[in-house]
């Protein structure tokens, strides 16, 4: 059994928009680029993007939205949300490839083919049910968790999420539901988009206790994630979850042009390496990374590279 599979290939770099958005398509090349020079490509199984298919889609988005998708993709004109992310021919094709490979590195994890599974393009966090956000068009992630429970079964999952953007998405689509314990690390509600994730709200119903919203103040370093860091430790240590899932963007990365967090790559080596700690005592290893924002080309090859070496050498 291959120890770390990661999902490259050119249908996944197709998912990024064009004109200099920050969201680019560059940004598979520079992970690729990194894996290659640093010997890491050589020590991880290859895999290739696979589409996924309307029904898959439906068990987290809706008909109508799905349609709208493919409809502003045909035309290739317009926005999916308020501005942040525009059509363009083929992004239906696009944002559906990259759902469907992270399906794939779940379905590859599940079925015992490899301990840790990555996908750069994955992450996609801000999407809703029925809407596309923040340059997110089909919400991989929820599409996953929705996956493992209904085809898998399972009944916990760990969701950690260390972008600099808060994962509204995924937390507000599982906000009930205890079934997903929710971690995310993100620059301050006041300070950056969406302005959601405040730290009282931590799940509703049957589900509260069961998500972790950690503000970091803007110039937040190291230091100062690591110092968070412990109550993070203490709320994971509650739980025994079935399967982990990782958003490691890394636009809360120094230099990002858009974020004002000022960590290193050694932040999602640690983080990486935590929670392989934690999936290796609860649940075989399994443990499905996803790249999530970033939009500095030289903090996705250190980031990136990164949690890939954490994953390899585990």
């Amino acid at each position: 059994m291959a120890k770390t599979c990661v999902f490259l290939g050119e249908e996944l770099a197709k998912y990024g928009f064009p004109d200099g958005h920050p969201f680019s398509s560059d940004r598979h090349a520079a992970y690729q680029d990194a894996l290659q020079s640093s010997g890491l490509l050589d020590r991880c199984c290859v895999r290739n993007p696979h589409p996924a298919t309307v029904e898959e889609l439906e068990r987290f988005h809706s008909q109508a939205y799905i349609a709208r998708v493919r409809s502003h993709s045909e035309s290739g004109r317009g926005y999916l949300d308020a501005g942040d992310t525009p059509a363009f021919p083929g992004v239906y094709e696009a944002a559906a490839t990259v759902a469907g490979t992270t399906l794939a590195a779940v379905e590859a994890v599940m079925e015992g083919e490899c301990r840790h599974a990555f996908n750069p393009i994955g992450g996609l966090h801000h999407a809703r049910r029925d809407a596309a956000s923040g340059f997110c068009v089909f919400n991989d992630i929820g599409i996953a968790i929705e996956h493992l429970v209904s085809v898998h079964g399972l009944n916990q999952i760990l969701y950690v999420d260390i972008d600099a953007h808060h994962g509204d998405g995924v937390y507000y689509s599982f906000e009930g539901d205890e079934r997903v314990v929710f971690l995310d690390f993100h620059q301050h509600s006041r300070t950056l988009y969406p302005g959601t994730g405040k730290a009282f709200e931590t799940g509703t119903g049957p589900a509260q206790g069961t998500k972790l919203n950690v503000e970091m103040l803007p110039g937040s370093s190291d230091e100062a994630f690591l110092a968070q860091w412990e109550q993070a430790r203490g709320f994971i240590d509650r739980f025994a979850p079935e399967f982990v899932l990782l958003q490691c963007g890394v636009d809360s990365m120094s230099g990002d042009p858009i974020t004002d967090l000022h960590y290193s790559h050694k932040v999602h080596e640690f983080v990486t390496n935590q929670l392989i700690r934690h999936a290796e005592l609860h649940c075989q290893g399994r443990l499905v990374a996803m790249g999530g924002g970033g939009y500095s080309l030289e903090n996705i090859s250190k980031g990136w590279s990164s949690v890939t070496a954490s994953m390899v050498n585990a």
